[in-house]
């Protein structure tokens, strides 16, 4: 299902200089039609999420998501991927350091959805350190929307209108790996109809940091 890089050294300097590293083409394409049905037949549990977060300057979410809960419950297929020993080594050679499944369901494992015009994952941090965002489906072009938006080394979320943001696109099997909780970033707004990003996000941990930072897991949940 997956296809992992070989030569972690050189992805552990460039997301070190950045907190953020691209991984290509790591769902193979068997692996991404699987997590496609998946993610079509999870779909219809789904939430449907249209406000603003007051706490994070007004930043707005328009979006269909299904929390991890559920699919800890209706997916073996997520959760094993989520668990799966050479993503795990993988990421700890990236990181550095040990990286540990997160014991909170709710933020463990999320499916995001946008596919309306307009749709968007405002500015945000996570409450977990690292996130691994695995592209279901992706608008075909950058001008279509939805893509990444982030500025390296900034955690304060006005820093994304400042100089230094990066707006990056991915395709459908793309992941990326974010040092997220010190990290500000968001999702631009999808601009054309018929226009759709699917992504799982697998939030992980480490040892000096099992506690989400907040009271409730609302950060990619909400």
């Amino acid at each position: 299902m997956l296809t992992l890089p070989s030569h972690p050294v050189p992805l552990r300097i460039r997301f070190a200089e950045t907190g953020y590293l691209p991984l290509p083409g790591l769902l193979t394409s068997r692996g991404l039609q699987t997590l496609r049905e998946e993610t079509d037949r999870l779909e219809a549990a789904a939430t449907r999420r249209d406000f603003r977060m007051e706490c994070m300057d007004d930043s707005p979410r328009h979006m269909t998501t299904l929390g991890g809960h559920h699919i800890a419950q209706e997916s073996t297929l997520i959760s094993t991927l989520y668990r799966d020993t050479a993503l795990l080594a993988l990421l700890a050679a990236v990181h550095g350091t040990d990286v540990l499944p997160v014991e909170e369901e709710v933020e463990r494992h999320v499916l995001n959805i946008l596919h309306n015009p307009g749709d968007t994952h405002g500015a945000h941090t996570d409450d977990y350190p690292l996130a691994l965002v695995l592209f279901i489906a992706a608008p075909p072009e950058t001008a279509d929307g939805g893509l990444l938006e982030f500025n390296p080394g900034h955690q304060d979320l006005t820093a994304l209108d400042e100089p230094g943001t990066r707006q990056i696109h991915h395709q459908a099997g793309d992941a990326y790996l974010l040092r997220s909780d010190l990290t500000a970033h968001r999702v631009t707004p999808l601009n054309r109809p018929g226009s759709r990003r699917t992504v799982l996000n697998f939030a992980y941990t480490t040892e000096d940091h099992q506690a989400p930072a907040t009271d409730s897991a609302h950060r990619l949940y909400t």
